[in-house]
């Protein structure tokens, strides 16, 4: 639809998707939630999407949920806002547990939802004027679209807390430095660098990303038996593949020359 607020293609392997309501700062209201979650699940049932791109037009990555939206609907708020988390969030589950690498590229103000997107990717990058406020708290609510659940994990529980309830504005600079986020890249090379990261995962060697970010996931639940025995099993299985054989051959004959 010509009118939709998420825009999604896919072409060469890339799935992009792109929040697309610059007019409305490209607030997460119950709408961009649906889209969204459309969106993930049709990335989810396409083979051929290697990564996805997830990333927004205007000034603004999002500024979060759409306060207006809730006071229109304060009448029957609770179910209001029931129904479009449960849409945000399987969005973000769709999206997370995809084999595909999913890339965010932060174009502005990422704040609430905005920034739990951008937590939840497997790689983040933000122009350097990106800023990052999880915003949630200062106007009474709670962090959702998994926020409580990556922010931990990425800076640790006490860190995660002060982010979580003093609301610091952080630049794409500090977001870098705690390891929210992993490029900081200057505005004017910003379109350069995201499209040389897509590619270049989407041309990985077959299944190398994947299987290794499918690594780093156990990674989170399992204890270190556990996971050097996964690490064995699939780079034991992954390097007797024909891909694989024939990326190696190339390799050492490339060197021979």
């Amino acid at each position: 639809m010509s009118d939709a607020v998420i825009k999604l293609s896919i072409e060469a392997g890339i799935a992009r998707i792109v929040i697309d309501d610059a007019a409305h700062h490209n607030v997460v209201g119950s709408r961009l939630a649906r889209e969204l979650a459309h969106a993930a699940i049709a990335c989810e049932g396409d083979a051929s999407v290697r990564v996805v791109l997830l990333t927004a037009r205007g000034k603004e990555f999002s500024v979060g949920g759409d306060l207006h939206e809730f006071l229109r609907e304060r009448a029957h708020l609770h179910a209001h806002i029931r129904e479009m988390a449960s849409c945000f969030h399987l969005a973000i589950l769709t999206l997370n547990r995809l084999p595909a690498a999913v890339v965010c590229a932060v174009n502005g103000v990422a704040a609430g939802g905005g920034m739990s997107l951008a937590l939840m990717a497997d790689l983040t990058i933000a122009t350097r004027a990106a800023r990052f406020n999880l915003a949630y708290t200062r106007s009474g609510l709670t962090p959702d679209g998994g926020a409580t659940w990556f922010l931990p994990r990425l800076v640790g529980a006490q860190r995660a807390f002060d982010i979580m309830a003093t609301n610091p504005t952080l630049s794409a600079d500090q977001a870098c430095a705690l390891g929210l986020i992993a490029r900081v890249v200057d505005d004017d090379a910003f379109e350069r660098e995201v499209e040389a990261v897509l590619v270049q995962l989407a041309n990985a060697p077959s299944g190398a990303v994947r299987e290794a970010k499918r690594l780093l996931r156990s990674s989170l639940v399992a204890s270190l038996e556990q996971q050097l025995e996964l690490e064995a099993q699939t780079i034991a299985r992954m390097a007797a593949t024909p891909t694989t054989l024939a990326t190696l051959e190339a390799f050492f004959a490339a060197r021979r020359k």
